[in-house]
């Protein structure tokens, strides 16, 4: 049991993660993404950086780009990785003045990857704690952090992962986005850890439905996140056979999501990997549609 009644389950709130384009054929590629989903009318959405901040320019381009020509309200992922104070302020002041009021606020992996030391810039912030206090400072911005639903990999202990999310807080964070997981009880018991704690904010399960299955294993074995057997098992194989594997896919993502409905959960926030098809499919089996034209007000 999680602690909480089980609810009737209602057509869910979804928040959709983008990331930025590397080439032409990639960038026509997201734009078709943004452009199927957005009339799924999502709360927000976030663009991510590169490993290290490798992909900052493009990040910056790409919300602005969103903020401009579009109706959706981005939230701008920022990272403290190879700056200074200096830098992450600038970079908070420019987007706060180009109208962006939203900011996913991140330490951000090691230059060279998951599970390598993180040194800070000499002159920069520390840590997502930090990245949140100068988002708060400069503008009163919204903030969006990460938390990590079954440890963190550099963490000690899921209680210092926890108290470490309550820092957050304390410094303004207003909304913390998980790690994508493959059971409902991962999160559910973090949730459930948090709230006994006093967190409030809302704790947005992150669902990535699996468009790569070789890819999925080895961003999980980086992020230590636990792959069940069941799991491996209905995914075995399926690379050679992408349209099966997809519909698998939108089916087990959208499982996760009804088990945690049922568990009072009404906000999910969608690691889209620019493949709209995946996340439309995945949605609609979820009752969420775009309107129909004659139910669109002005």
């Amino acid at each position: 049991m999680t602690g909480q009644t089980q609810r009737a389950v209602a057509t869910p709130s979804i928040s959709f993660e983008f990331f930025p384009p590397k080439t032409e054929a990639m960038e026509a590629r997201l734009w078709d993404a943004i452009a199927r989903l957005a009339p799924l009318q999502p709360t927000f959405v976030s663009v991510t950086y590169g490993a290290g901040g490798s992909t900052r320019e493009r990040t910056h381009r790409t919300v602005k780009r969103v903020l401009d020509e579009t109706a959706l309200k981005p939230a701008a992922r920022l990272t403290c990785v190879a700056a200074s104070r200096a830098d992450v302020d600038a970079v908070l002041q420019d987007y706060w003045d180009a109208g962006v009021r939203h900011i996913v606020a991140l330490r951000g992996d090691p230059p060279a990857g998951v599970g390598t030391v993180f040194e800070p810039h000499p002159d920069g912030y520390v840590n997502a704690t930090d990245v949140t206090a100068a988002a708060r400072r400069i503008g009163d911005f919204e903030v969006s952090v990460s938390f990590y639903p079954e440890q963190h990999p550099e963490s000690p202990s899921l209680q210092h992962d926890i108290d470490v999310l309550k820092a957050k807080i304390d410094a303004g964070a207003t909304r913390a986005i998980s790690q994508f997981f493959c059971e409902a009880d991962v999160y559910l018991r973090f949730r459930d850890a948090c709230a006994a704690q006093g967190v409030t904010i809302p704790l947005l399960p992150g669902i990535m439905p699996v468009g790569n299955v070789n890819g999925y294993l080895k961003m999980a074995r980086a992020t230590g996140t636990s792959v069940p057997a069941w799991f491996e098992q209905a995914f075995a194989g399926l690379d050679e056979t992408p349209d099966v594997r997809d519909m698998v896919a939108a089916s087990v993502a959208a499982d996760l999501v009804l088990k945690l409905q049922r568990e009072g959960v009404d906000l999910f926030h969608f690691y889209t990997l620019n493949r709209a098809e995946l996340t439309l499919a995945t949605c609609r089996r979820l009752g969420i549609n775009a309107p129909t034209p004659e139910f669109v007000t002005a």
